[in-house]
C-alpha cells in the first residue's frame, strides 16, 4: 500500500487536488495522512492562533471525510503555521512514500512566494509533487 502525505489548506477542495488524489487511488491501495498548517488569516498586524487552528481543523475534517467517501484510508492533523515544519512533524509519526503539496496559484500563494516547494524538497528524502489550483477554481470557492 502506498502512503501519501497531503499538505494543503485553502486548496483542499480544489478540483486539481481531487484529480491528483483520484489518479493516486487508481494506482492501487492508498493511505493518506493529511496535514493542514494553521495558516493565520491576517487581521491588520495581528492574527488569532486559536481561530487559525479552528479553521484548519474544520478543513482537515472535511477533507478526511471526502477521502474516506472515496474509499481511501485517511488520517490527519493540524500542523504548525510553517508548512515545512508541519511536514517534518507529520512524517516523524507517519512515514510516507510521497508528499503532495497543494497550493494556491502563483501571485496569490504565500507558499509559492516563499519557495516552499524547493525548500520542502531539500528537507525530505521522498518525492514532493506540487498540485497548484487554478485561478478559476479559487474564484469558484475551491
Amino acid at each position: 500500500m502506498r502512503s501519501y502525505l497531503v499538505v494543503g489548506n485553502q486548496t483542499l477542495t480544489s478540483p486539481e487536488l481531487a484529480t491528483a488524489i483520484g489518479e493516486l487511488m487508481a494506482g492501487g491501495p492508498t493511505d493518506f495522512h493529511v496535514v493542514v498548517p494553521a495558516t493565520p488569516a491576517q487581521k491588520g498586524f495581528t492574527w488569532d492562533e486559536n481561530e487559525a487552528r479552528a479553521v484548519a481543523r474544520e478543513r482537515l475534517n472535511e477533507f478526511i471525510a471526502r477521502l474516506k467517501a472515496m474509499g481511501a484510508q485517511a488520517s490527519g492533523e493540524v500542523g504548525s503555521r510553517d508548512p515545512i515544519e508541519a511536514v517534518q512533524d507529520a512524517i516523524r509519526g507517519h512515514p510516507v512514500d510521497e508528499i503532495i503539496l497543494s497550493t494556491l496559484p502563483p501571485g496569490i500563494s504565500r507558499w509559492l512566494g516563499q519557495d516552499v516547494p524547493t525548500r520542502l524538497r531539500g528537507s525530505v528524502l521522498v518525492p514532493v509533487t506540487v498540485v497548484t489550483a487554478t485561478r478559476e477554481s479559487v474564484k469558484a470557492g475551491a
